[in-house]
């Protein structure tokens, strides 16, 4: 009765009613979230069907994944979609001299860094990573500083392609604004706008989601993504919301997260971004908000009483020196935390496992929360976002995204529990499978529709190329050895034996 895992086509849904027997299954039964030891999940199509110790019914298949974790895949509320330009930033400060924020000269005549061919190309390398990393529900993320403006609808369209063809839920739409922040000749920022530009990029943007949302047999969704709260205008987000509402759609609007953002919004509206929106009446249930770090006791307040979730992602922001303050606390308070990874590499279990220890050191205590609750934050939590209670759960009904993660020859530390062993003890390349909508997604590393070797070289190469391009949209134009020195000094001769 056991069939061989390995034999079955990548890409493709196992035919019949198949079982995924392991040593572990995370099962979510009327009572509650619970652990089942030598279970199996039943899926018939793109559906859990059952969930238990042992199905006694009719199968086609079972298939044993042996010492392994079976559960929900990650729902990705911030995932990045583009080659990171980020880790540009890890160790190369400050940003505004290292072309985070572009000069006068350059804003004039700003372009797009990358070509439509190979903008497609990131979309599916990088939803490629996600599904390596047991991320079954994504809403893509990329940076608008390489743009000549906003996204373009071209890009989502071959977006909602690569989705579809390697097998990854996802919710698309372009991200736009009605401004930015540069610098002056003097180096000091100034906010620019023209917001026709932007109040036409919406109209775009939300014809675009009208016609993939539900396409691809339910796997494409649409959402709203207007870009950083300091680069829109008020009308831009009152269109915004008001096309969310009628569509029924998330809208995703980074605020509270950097210092950069505090002062410009302050400068532009004398209050937070939080009290901002609120005082417009567009917090609500349906705004995803990236990432909060900066955000005051009152925005949180409001945050709390609106229904807005917060995506954390707490990878990116350790990296950058900052952290949410607290997970443990926003929870306390009421407020809806779902996960994000916002980085490369797209890393949920590296993700959690930060916010775990960043959340204990913000609380200065060795119990704040725990890796149940972050997981929990990872699928769940993102799941509810959306208003989507068949994700980011294994229910009889739910569909059959399911993320599977080797408990022995991947992983390093003895097990105690297995969802502490993954969050404490490993990172997402443990994943063994990512299966979505009922589809074997990824396995092994291998991911359906992309060759990851060639797409690794390629990635590279596009990376090296618009590394180069800095000197032109950075702050007196220096040289790329300036803008990003070598963490030491470059050996002056290439063949010289060394002692």
């Amino acid at each position: 009765m056991d069939e061989n895992w390995s034999a079955l086509p990548l890409g493709k849904r196992p035919p019949g009613r198949w079982a995924l027997a392991s040593r572990f299954i995370v099962a979510d039964l009327p009572e509650g979230r619970r652990l089942i030891e030598h279970g199996e999940v039943v899926i018939e199509d793109d559906r859990v069907i059952w969930i238990g110790h042992r199905f006694e019914g009719e199968l086609a298949a079972r298939y044993q994944m042996g010492e392994a974790l079976v559960g929900p895949g990650f729902v990705d509320l911030d995932a990045l979609s583009d080659l990171d330009t980020t880790v540009l930033g890890m160790d190369n400060q400050p940003g505004w001299k290292k072309g985070r924020v572009w000069p006068a000269d350059y804003a004039a005549q700003a372009r797009e860094m990358y070509t439509p061919e190979e903008l497609a190309f990131q979309k599916r390398y990088a939803f490629a990573q996600l599904l390596l990393n047991g991320i079954t529900s994504a809403l893509p993320i990329a940076s608008l500083f390489y743009r000549a403006w906003g996204e373009t609808v071209a890009e989502f369209e071959a977006a909602a392609v690569a989705a579809e063809d390697l097998g990854l839920r996802a919710w698309l739409g372009p991200a736009y604004r009605s401004g930015g922040v540069i610098l002056d000749a003097g180096g000091t920022m100034q906010p620019v706008f023209d917001e026709a530009r932007g109040l036409a990029e919406l109209e775009a943007a939300a014809a675009f989601t009208g016609r993939i949302h539900g396409t691809a047999g339910g796997l494409i969704s649409g959402m709203l993504a207007p870009d950083r709260v300091e680069t829109c205008t008020e009308t831009l987000l009152r269109r915004t919301f008001a096309h969310a509402d009628a569509m029924d759609l998330p809208v995703r609007l980074h605020m509270a997260q950097g210092e950069m953002e505090l002062q410009t919004v302050r400068r532009l509206h004398g209050m937070t971004a939080p009290e901002w929106l609120d005082r417009l009446g567009l917090l609500s249930s349906r705004l995803i908000a990236p990432h909060a770090t900066v955000a005051t006791d009152d925005d949180l307040a409001r945050y709390a009483a609106n229904g807005v979730t917060v995506a954390h992602c707490p990878l990116v922001s350790a990296r950058h020196g900052s952290a949410l303050r607290s997970f443990s606390r926003l929870k306390a308070m009421g407020i809806r935390i779902g996960m994000g990874t916002d980085t490369a590499p797209p890393d949920m279990v590296l993700n959690m496992a930060i916010g775990l220890m960043a959340n204990r050191i913000a609380e200065g205590r060795g119990d704040a929360a725990s890796a149940a609750e972050f997981y929990d934050a990872a699928t769940i939590a993102g799941a509810d976002a959306l208003k989507r209670p068949d994700l980011g759960r294994l229910a009889i009904g739910s569909k059959a995204d399911i993320a599977v993660f080797d408990m022995a020859d991947r992983m390093i530390a003895p097990r105690i529990d297995p969802v502490q062993t993954l969050v404490y003890g490993a990172t997402g390349r443990v994943t063994r499978a990512t299966i979505v909508d009922g589809r074997i997604s990824m396995r092994d590393g291998e991911v359906a529709g992309i060759d990851l070797k060639a797409a690794r070289a390629r990635a590279q190469a596009q990376f090296d190329g618009l590394v180069a391009k800095y000197p032109e949209r950075t702050h007196d134009h220096p040289p790329v050895e300036t803008i990003f020195p070598s963490s030491y000094p470059a050996h002056p001769t290439k063949n010289e034996v060394l002692p």
